[in-house]
């Protein structure tokens, strides 16, 4: 499992300031580093950001790169046909996803405890995609699309967590969830890159991201249960084309 990169409790009667030395190896994550006070006097504390603190993953300065990718647990929705299809089950399954995710980071207002829970930002969402005959992605064909949706989950939510937070977001929602499961996903040795604009341009970044990796000695190993995977860092609802951020991530291997 992936190091998880957790607040510390602070000890009992030390100063709420930073401390001098703001590296996750010191046992504090950044995003846990400043603790404040509000107007009453109480103390308030930033929510643990995954993007902020796995920039590795989620925000890499170079355009390539190879990374390892550790194994990690989601929030999961597979399903099939053109992600842009009005009303179709990819809309949907994000519907899903995010329901099961606020359940989570909300329920530390409720009478449910997740042991270990710490306040977080939600995640970005991600997608895996394949289609069936296809090494890789046939951008003509996105009818042919099958995929699984995902967002990331925090270490603490055990399977049990799990069940609870769907049946809650079924019950408040009133909604069927059964679609919903709990992915756990070894990724490893991969090759990335940050995919600026449309995702209809995605195949020129693909290629070059390619020639990258055949230049560090690496070959594709997309196969089966290796799968093409993107993190979208923009939302597309509200960032023209051109705007949009995208981390693309492929499983390679050792030429």
């Amino acid at each position: 499992m992936v190091e998880q990169r957790s607040p510390k409790p602070r000890a009992e009667g030390s100063s709420p300031s930073a401390p001098a030395n703001d590296s996750p190896r010191h046992g504090v994550p950044r995003g846990f580093l400043y603790l404040f006070l509000d107007i009453n006097g109480s103390e308030l504390q930033t929510a643990f950001d995954y993007k902020k603190e796995y920039k590795e993953f989620y925000s890499p300065k170079n355009k390539q790169s190879i990374v390892t990718v550790p194994k990690m647990n989601y929030i999961a929705v597979r399903g099939q046909g053109d992600p842009n299809a009005e009303d179709g089950e990819y809309k949907k399954s994000i519907e899903l996803l995010y329901g099961v995710a606020y359940t989570i980071k909300m329920s530390k207002n409720g009478s449910y405890q997740m042991k270990g829970y710490f306040d977080f930002v939600v995640p970005p969402l991600e997608g895996f995609w394949w289609q069936d005959g296809v090494n890789g992605v046939d951008y003509a064909h996105k009818e042919n699309f099958k995929w699984i949706s995902v967002i990331r989950l925090p270490d603490f939510v055990t399977e049990s967590d799990f069940e609870w937070a769907v049946q809650e977001a079924s019950r408040k929602k009133k909604t069927d969830f059964s679609k919903v499961e709990f992915l756990t996903y070894d990724e490893g040795l991969c090759v990335q890159c940050v995919h600026m604009g449309s995702y209809d341009d995605e195949p020129v970044s693909v290629a070059l991201m390619h020639e990258y990796m055949e230049s560090q000695g690496y070959a594709l190993d997309i196969t089966e249960k290796r799968l093409h995977h993107e993190i979208y860092l923009s939302d597309a609802r509200k960032v023209a084309p051109e705007k949009l951020k995208t981390v693309i991530r492929h499983p390679i291997k050792k030429a």
